[in-house]
């Protein structure tokens, strides 16, 4: 045995001690074959990950409040660091494969456009209005690794991105066995209809503890930036539902991964209490009413839409009479594989581009 069969040995070590519902890197799929590596598949996925440019572009993207002058309101880097850790703690308690967990985790946010959700239903509007097609962060950050980057991610973290619908909230969550094939004919399906990857459910357990992991991510987070902005006040949350989960972040997420914990060990699912997934469930729909609702004043929405719109039309002129000395040339459609070029067709390539802006770089394009 060489060296770096030996060391690839010691980082498999540990899974000897998974759940027997664990996904093994040993059950890793690509869509490309390749060379062994010492690294574990999922261990491989997250240095490609986190070495992918984009990544960095996580720092300046909204979580909720954009344009923000304060220094400790999250932004979209710090929502992934926080689905990361509160999945990689729920894998740990349940033997799971933290590897998978991280990979999926910190690639589960990369398809969001700037400005947020907001961006997000604007570029949608775009999309079905221009040319029939649509879009959804978790759809786009699937054709982002796949069809822009070539990057070759295992199917399970692909699939964990595609299916992570941190928004949708339930009592269980069970994965469902899926082929190659299968994988891809769901992504081509909401690559076409974004709004059908709401009813996917991950193929693997450790997919569907990043899917519950997103929503005690943001949930309690959010509050204490809307306090922080003075938002909200921690007593207007409901007493029904802070006596159940807390009234502090800290106690929203020990709460809920405890209970997450307490459920679903040595089990073939991820399951919550019938009191706490009610309180969560509560609770996001206060966030929602009282926070998501207001995180921005009339006049900034349509400023956003108005200038994704203008900028969307401009971009797609540019690429129609071949104006090299556009930004779409020289910052994006140079970069790009002669494949992506020859099959991606220009509608989608406007809005590949406008979706990995971070929101100083879109504020400056419709200014």
């Amino acid at each position: 045995m060489n060296k770096e069969e030996l060391i690839k040995e010691n980082f498999l070590k540990k899974e000897q001690n998974y759940s027997k519902y664990a996904t093994k890197s040993s059950d890793a799929i690509r869509l490309k074959e390749e060379k062994g590596d010492m690294r574990p598949a999922f261990f491989h996925d997250i240095d490609r990950i986190i070495h992918k440019l984009s990544y960095s572009r996580y720092m300046d993207k909204t979580q909720v409040f954009s344009e923000c002058e304060n220094d400790h309101i999250s932004h979209r880097m710090i929502h992934v660091q926080l689905v990361s850790k509160t999945a990689r703690t729920i894998g740990r308690a349940l033997n799971l494969n933290e590897d998978l967990i991280e990979a999926i985790a910190l690639a589960h946010d990369i398809g969001h456009t700037p400005m947020g959700h907001t961006g997000e239903k604007i570029l949608d509007e775009i999309c079905r209005e221009d040319f029939n097609g649509s879009f959804a962060h978790n759809v786009q950050g699937v054709n982002y690794y796949m069809n822009l980057t070539n990057t070759n991610l295992t199917i399970q973290t692909l699939d964990g991105i595609m299916c992570h619908n941190g928004e949708l909230v339930s009592e269980i969550y069970e994965p469902v066995k899926k082929s190659k094939e299968e994988f891809l004919q769901e992504f081509q399906a909401a690559f076409k209809d974004a709004k059908k990857s709401r009813k996917y459910r991950p193929m693997t357990l450790e997919g569907c503890v990043v899917r519950i992991s997103d929503i005690i991510g943001y949930v309690g987070r959010d509050i204490e930036d809307a306090i922080i902005l003075g938002k909200i006040k921690r007593e207007d949350i409901p007493s029904s539902i802070t006596s159940v989960l807390g009234s502090t972040n800290r106690e929203i997420m020990n709460t809920v991964i405890l209970d997450i914990i307490n459920n679903s060990l040595d089990k073939p699912y991820i399951k919550i209490s019938k009191e706490v997934f009610e309180a969560l469930f509560a609770l996001k729909d206060f966030n929602y009413h009282h926070i998501y609702k207001h995180s921005l004043t009339t006049d900034e929405y349509d400023r956003y839409r108005q200038g994704m719109r203008k900028i969307y039309q401009m971009y797609l002129l540019d690429i129609k009479n071949n104006n090299l000395d556009s930004v779409i040339f020289k910052d994006f459609l140079s970069h790009q594989t002669s494949n992506y070029l020859e099959k991606t067709k220009d509608e989608q390539k406007v809005v590949d581009f406008i979706a990995g802006m971070t929101d100083d770089y879109f504020i400056k394009q419709i200014s």
